[in-house]
This record gives structure tokens, sequence and C-alpha cells, in this order.
């Protein structure tokens, strides 16, 4: 393991890639896949309707967390910020965080380090590390795959053994809901828990699973219920969130540790929210009245086709599971996966209509891709199946990088593109889902026995009756001529939360809708103009001293 000479008293830089990305340039930005989340991969087909959301670069604000040295997390730089940052402040250690797409700009940023800050040592670290031969490709002197904080710290002559300290983490920012963006922090929905990193599962495609181990492992940073508990707790006074979005890979997999963590939320009577991603078999161990008491109001779910022969969904009927999760109120984003081995031109329609079928509130759609690092990657590399394609174009919404048995590359956007208007054509806007299934929660817990659940359903209801009625009024006139069956829908359901919530909720969307309206149609022209959005750039000090070094 090697240290770096200060130790303690180096001065350290984190950064991510520079910006900007929704662009196509010579260091891999595409258009195409944009640094939203949910506009690249999930609502992207949905127009003004598209939910915007940027997310921060969590790895490298925990790894500040937990070093005792002066340090800087640079999020979002522009390549200008960066230049600047390494010509201002005396750097002994620049850390830079990638994923595979982004390499060549984390070999540009090597270059302008060896150029403007020669004394740094450069670690680069990240799923770019996945790349075979990565040390060839970008002039640094320490490349880190895995887990970054115990790394860091030996690094930095610190115990890596030491507890994990959990930063305070909005779940989003920027957040734009037709036309309308949210200021400053009211766009967050929750605070950003990571209890551990890695997933047992190991699905062969799985990036996340390779990058910390593989198959059966994970590293948790929290093996109690108590201890993520305590993070909530921390994060709820800090950021005054009572919504928690808990970063792990299948957090309801560790039943024990979930039970342990509504103990504790019954015992000090806390009235929580919980978003999380969950395999169908996982979900399958808790009764409806355990996820519901535990908060669980979104869950993000693989929905994989079931001839894939994956371990996470078996046993388990998605269809029947995603309709009765949404009948309690609770939002499922489905995953799936476009051009399988099992695909061919003259199935894929069906299993396409068979993944909106579950109507899910959101859904998300990849391309079936072998990614470096996976052992997908190193069963079609050794049976001479990939196709030679700069990593930039590597992500799984645009084209396949690898020869399928039965469709081709160019099919394969034609059929991804098909899935995401698919959905949108048969399930209509998310918003509208999103509202429909929350009412179904309202109207089913509102009068729930534990008060705990009461008052999180009543909160729920204050939402519908409000922002939400405004923003079903302006869809209703908005997609009358474009999708009329979605519009009725509206209309009725709109219509059903005024019986079920308050008439305010009829002067609300009076109120409010023909201002949501306007913009609606408004980014609608915004977007056909081709305007993009790219995320405000972070600037973090801690142990800072302005005159050290």
């Amino acid at each position: 393991m090697p240290t770096h000479p200060k130790g303690r008293e180096a001065r350290v830089l984190l950064t991510s890639v520079f910006g900007p990305y929704a662009q196509d340039d010579q260091y891999g930005s595409r258009s195409i896949n944009p640094m939203e989340l949910y506009h690249n991969q999930v609502t992207r087909a949905q127009g003004p309707y598209s939910l915007r959301i940027f997310h921060r670069s969590w790895g490298i604000m925990f790894i500040q967390a937990n070093i005792e040295n002066a340090s800087t997390v640079l999020d979002f730089p522009t390549k200008e910020n960066f230049e600047k940052e390494l010509t201002s402040h005396h750097y002994d250690v620049v850390g830079i965080s990638s994923i595979i797409v982004n390499v060549g700009k984390v070999r540009e940023m090597c270059r302008l380090v060896r150029k403007l800050s020669p004394h740094s040592q450069i670690v680069v670290g990240g799923h770019v590390t996945s790349i075979p031969g990565l040390d060839l490709m970008v002039d640094a002197d320490h490349i880190v795959k895995g887990e970054g904080v115990g790394w860091m710290r030996s690094y930095l002559g610190q115990d890596p053994s030491e507890p994990v300290k959990h930063p305070e983490i909005a779940s989003g920012f920027g957040h734009r809901v037709m036309g309308l963006k949210l200021p400053g922090r009211i766009g967050s929905t929750a605070a950003t828990i990571i209890p551990s990193v890695g997933c047992p599962m190991g699905c062969n495609f799985c990036t996340t699973s390779a990058f910390f181990g593989g198959k059966g492992k994970f590293i948790n940073f929290f093996n109690s219920g108590r201890e993520i508990f305590d993070a909530m707790l921390s994060a709820e006074k800090r950021l005054k969130f009572r919504s928690f979005f808990m970063m792990d890979e299948n957090f309801l997999l560790h039943k024990k540790r979930a039970m342990e963590l509504l103990e504790c939320m019954k015992e000090a009577r806390k009235s929580w929210e919980i978003y999380v991603f969950s395999s169908a078999n996982a979900i399958q161990k808790y009764t409806m009245a355990e996820l519901i008491e535990l908060g669980v109001s979104w869950i993000w779910m693989g929905l994989e086709s079931p001839l894939s022969g994956y371990m996470k969904l078996n046993g388990s009927d998605t269809l029947k599971l995603t309709r009765e999760l949404r009948k309690h109120g609770i939002r499922v984003l489905g995953s799936s996966i476009v051009g399988m081995e099992h695909h061919t031109p003259e199935n894929m329609t069906q299993e396409i209509d068979y993944a909106c079928s579950h109507e899910t509130d959101f859904h998300q759609f990849m391309l079936y891709t072998p990614l470096p690092g996976t052992p997908l990657h190193a069963q079609m590399e050794g049976e001479g199946r990939m196709i030679d394609m700069d990593l930039a174009d590597v992500h799984g919404q645009w084209k396949f990088n690898w020869k399928h048995p039965f469709i081709s590359q160019d099919d394969s956007k034609k059929f991804l593109d098909f899935a995401f208007l698919r959905d949108f054509e048969l399930n209509g806007p998310s918003l509208y889902r999103i509202v429909s299934t929350t009412l179904e929660g309202i109207k089913k817990y509102r009068l729930h026995p534990d008060l705990r659940v009461r008052e999180r359903f009543e909160r729920e209801a204050a939402a519908l009756r409000t922002s939400y009625s405004a923003l079903l009024w302006a869809m209703e006139r908005h997609m009358k001529e474009t999708n009329a069956s979605v519009s009725e829908k509206a209309r009725e359901l709109r219509k059903e939360i005024a019986q079920e919530c308050g008439s305010f909720s009829t002067a609300a969307a009076a109120l409010f809708g023909p201002m949501m309206l306007w913009l609606t149609r408004r980014e609608e022209r915004r977007l056909e103009r081709g305007v993009t959005y790219e995320p405000e750039t972070f600037i973090e000090r801690k142990n800072w001293v302005e005159t050290a070094g």
C-alpha cells in the first residue's frame, strides 16, 4: 500500500470530471448521454414532462468527510474552474473520479495536473478504473479500483478501520418539472444515505457488483439498523428532510438490518419516507404492513424479461408484485433490458409491451451492454463478439457494443427508442403515474392506527391538493391533442383528488394550473430548439487554511 510522504499534512483536491456534459465534444461528452440520471435513462421520451434532476458525486464527498487533511471537493467544474483551482492553490494530491465513458476527460485532467501542478500526485478512482490497461491511457500515479475511503485514509497515514462518517447529502439539485425550475433546496426530495456499496446478487452485466468484488461481495458502511438510524437522524437535523434515498444496491435484502431500523423509527416516533433499490425476491421477504411502517414509498426494481434467468427474479411474479406495491401507495421504478440474447426482431416488440404492462411509475430502459470489468464483458470478449467502439459511446443508451445474434447495431437503437416512446404512449407521463399511486396510498392509509404512518400520508395529501392538482390541470389541457386517453385520465384523477383530499385542490388547480400550462408549452419549445441543462459547480473546503502550503 503506497503512502504519501506528507501524510496528514498533504493538501488534497477531489474532483469529478469537467463539463459541459450534454454536448458532443472531443473529450467524450455526448448530447445523448447528459449528466441527468432520470432524463438520460428513465423519462427521456417524455418531453417537457421529463424529470430534470442532477445528483452530486457522492464518492468524493464521502472521501472528504473521512480524511483529516485540508481538502477541497470540486464537483462539476468547467475546464477553466479546474485549471484555476490548480494554479490558485497548492495541492499535494489530486484525486479524479470518473465513470467509464469519461476516460477522455480523465486523460486531459491528468495532462493539466502535470502541466499546472507538477508536484501533485494523481489518484484516479471510480468506475473508469475498470478499463483494462487504464494505466497506459492516463498519466496517473495511482489507479484505485473499489471502495476509496479506506484506500485514501491509508495513503494519507490514517487508520482505514475507523468508523465511516456519513456526509450530509441532498439527493438531488437543479430540479425542473414541466418547465418550472424549483429554487434552491426546495427541489431536493430527500437526503441520501449510503449504507453499503456493491451488490451480492452479481448479475453478469452489473458494473457496480463487479466494481466492488462481484457476486456475493459487498462492503457495509453501516452493519446495523441503529447506525443507519443515527445517520438519518443527523441528516434530518442538518438538512431538514424527512425523506431518505437509500443508495444501496439491494437495501431490502438485509432484512434484519431493515427491521432494526424500523424499531428505531417506532421508538423515536419518526414519520419518515425511504426510497430504496431492491430485487423482487428481496421485496417479497416483507409484508406490505412492514414496508408501509418502514416508510418505503419508492422502490427501484429490476424487471428483466422472465426468460432472462436472473436469480433476483426467482419465484417472482413482477406484474403482480408491481400492481400490489402501487395499490399500497408505493411508487415503483421498473428497470428493463433491451437486446438480451434471446431477443429477436420478431419478439422484441412483445417483450417491450410486456415491460410496459407493469405500468410502473417510472421505467428505465437500457441496452444489454458488456462494460469493462463485468463478467459479461469477459464472456463476450472471449467469444470474439465485442465491437471496437469509442468508450464514450458505450453507456447503454445508444447502440450495441457487441455482436448480437439477431439484432443489428442500428436496430438496437431503434428498439431502445421505441421502448421509451411506447411506455410514454401507453402509460402517460411519470408525473401522472406517481400522483395516481400516491392517491391509492392516501385512500388506504390516511386513517392508519399508527400516527407515524398517518402523518406521512397526510403530507402526501397536502402535495396532491396543491401542486400536483395544478400539474394535472395543465397536463390535461396540454396532452389533449397528442394523447386524448392520457388527457382524460389526468382529468379523472384530478377530480378524484378533489373528492378525496378536499375542494381546495380545485381552487389550487384553477389558480396555478394556467401558469403550469404556459411553462409546459414554453419548455416544449425550448427542448425543440435543442436546449440542454448543465449542473452548477460546487466548491467545498474542509480543514482549510488559505495560507497553508
